[in-house]
């Protein structure tokens, strides 16, 4: 999915600045974005935030749905990250640039890796009923300059808890592996929970936190959470308690600190506002990119800000 904002936020991310390695509890409010005009599709966004921008690699957050309505996102571009689609209702349609085809399904990965460079497009049946995330992982510099690739996994492996089913993305949780490409130790894991399921999932200290309900009321570490805000849980954790009195799911993620400081722009993952320009600049003048199949209009990039990103942390 694309940042359709006309007047995106330049981020600075990353680097270990007030990573808390300590356990906390504290809600990131999300705020909505509607893609694409008045009348498209509304998501919530949580991830960057203007009190903590990453969770390990993961450094954006989208959640859309449930609801009826249309996703239509024209070709764009990527660099530097890797995209993460997760459906919970509803069929999305994937074209790319190296000649991906790939229709999701809830319960399904879709996993680009940019590189260097790619761009996609996706949709949906006009008014059909979604309900989904779409993450993007940060790649780090021995990754950021490879060549673009695209994994579909219509099969991921699961943890079987008392009342709770683990589905895990992306990553490692209590031994199970997701078969998906990573280059940074990280997890993402949908958690779902039965009426009335108390469960306890084991953590790595080393890694920080955050976890997003789905739907329902899910009760993490003592703190209710509805569909909405991020609970950001810091480090330092060995396990996460979770429950439910009524039926929810959530969303689970980490992964060590990001200790590279990056700078995020519209679709872009960069170094710097320089590098950023020259992604915008390369997208504008048709190159580097390829051109995705189907004959939509490429989305054209909006224009920089006047003044270049100054240097701050993880945090406001």
């Amino acid at each position: 999915m694309s940042n359709l904002e006309t007047d995106p936020r330049e981020s600075a991310c990353g680097g270990l600045e007030d990573v808390s390695a300590e356990p906390v509890t504290e809600l990131l409010a999300g705020r909505d974005v509607v893609l694409g005009g008045p009348r498209a599709m509304k998501v919530t966004r949580t991830l960057p935030n203007r009190d903590i921008r990453m969770v390990g690699a993961w450094c954006f957050v989208d959640h859309y749905g449930p609801e009826k309505t249309t996703m239509n996102v024209p070709p764009h571009p990527h660099t530097g990250l890797q995209t993460v689609s997760w459906l919970m209702a509803g069929e999305i349609l994937h074209r790319d640039s190296v000649g991906s085809e790939q229709l999701i399904r809830p319960g399904q990965l879709n996993l680009m890796t940019a590189g260097r460079a790619i761009s996609h497009s996706e949709e949906s049946a006009a008014e059909a009923d979604l309900h989904g995330v779409q993450l993007w992982v940060a790649l780090p510099s021995a990754a950021r300059g490879t060549a673009p690739a695209f994994e579909h996994h219509p099969v991921l492996p699961e943890l079987t808890l008392p009342g709770a089913g683990v589905t895990v993305i992306m990553g490692e949780l209590d031994g199970v592996r997701s078969p998906a490409t990573v280059h940074t130790p990280l997890v993402g894991a949908e958690v779902r929970l039965e009426a009335g399921a108390a469960i306890s999932v084991p953590l790595r200290p080393g890694f920080e936190y955050a976890v997003l309900a789905l739907s329902g009321t899910v009760r993490v570490d003592e703190t209710d959470l509805t569909p909405g805000p991020l609970l950001y849980l810091g480090g330092g954790r060995s396990a996460l308690t979770m429950g439910a009195e009524d039926a929810g799911r959530l969303l689970l993620i980490g992964g060590e600190p990001f200790e590279e400081r990056i700078v995020m722009w519209w679709n872009f993952v960069g170094r710097s506002h320089e590098e950023i320009a020259r992604f915008r600049q390369e997208w504008m003048e048709g190159e580097e990119f390829g051109t995705v199949p189907g004959g939509a209009i490429p989305l054209p990039a909006p224009e920089l800000p006047l003044t270049a990103l100054k240097a701050r942390g993880r945090r406001r």
